[in-house]
């Protein structure tokens, strides 16, 4: 049944595939972008692209601050970024500390303020090993709490969770979705990287689906 639902979307290509997910269902969707800090704004200027694109709702948020109270991770601070496989410990430098259960916190709040029904976000099995806010267990929890934290209940929805990046992939192409209107790479220069954890990701679902990524990169 169609609901009004927020969409948590950075820009890359698992949450491009959630917010297609969640408009192909037929839902009133609102996008919410954050800008915490992160070492670029490629994503979010893919994100406000896209929803302008589409003609949906959509915000960014500036919650930057935070990175008084949080920090540690190469792709908040002055950190040099991972290169390697996901599955590499060396990735644990990505993790922003409780980044998903703040940006949630904030996207339910936003959900009360709409009336709206549920949350999305693009957390998906791949991200198991190395983020533990992105594992069942996790999103079980939120779910839970988010469903007494207000005196409206909130759903937390991620349709990918038992799914790697390839089978993300393999949908969004199925719906004839354009990966070029996305942005992965953690480093924003003005070519993908090929070489960070979120490249390398990236490049493996393209090649197993058979298809060359439209992103153009320093080197492959």
């Amino acid at each position: 049944m169609p609901q009004k639902v927020v969409v948590i979307y950075s820009g890359g290509m698992d949450s491009f595939t959630v917010l297609h997910n969640a408009i192909r269902a037929g839902h009133d969707v609102y996008a919410l972008s954050f800008n915490y800090g992160q070492r670029h704004v490629k994503e979010l200027v893919c994100a406000q692209n896209v929803c302008q694109e589409l003609g949906i709702h959509h915000k960014i948020v500036d919650i930057s601050a935070i990175n008084q109270l949080i920090g540690g991770s190469s792709l908040t601070d002055d950190i040099e970024v991972p290169e390697g496989h996901y599955a590499a410990d060396n990735m644990k430098s990505t993790v922003v500390p409780n980044r998903n259960m703040i940006l949630l916190s904030l996207a339910v709040g936003y959900a009360v303020s709409l009336d709206a029904q549920a949350v999305y976000y693009g957390a998906h099995s791949g991200d198991h090993f190395i983020y533990p806010d992105c594992r069942p267990e996790f999103v079980q929890k939120m779910n839970d709490v988010c469903q007494i934290a207000n005196y409206e209940p909130v759903d937390i929805i991620s349709p990918y969770l038992q799914q790697t990046k390839i089978e993300i992939l393999k949908d969004g192409l199925a719906m004839g979705l354009d990966y070029g209107k996305t942005w992965t790479c953690y480093n924003g220069r003005e070519q993908a990287c090929g070489k960070c954890g979120s490249c390398q990701e990236r490049l493996e679902a393209f090649t197993l689906n058979n298809t060359l990524d439209p992103l153009p990169y320093e080197q492959q």
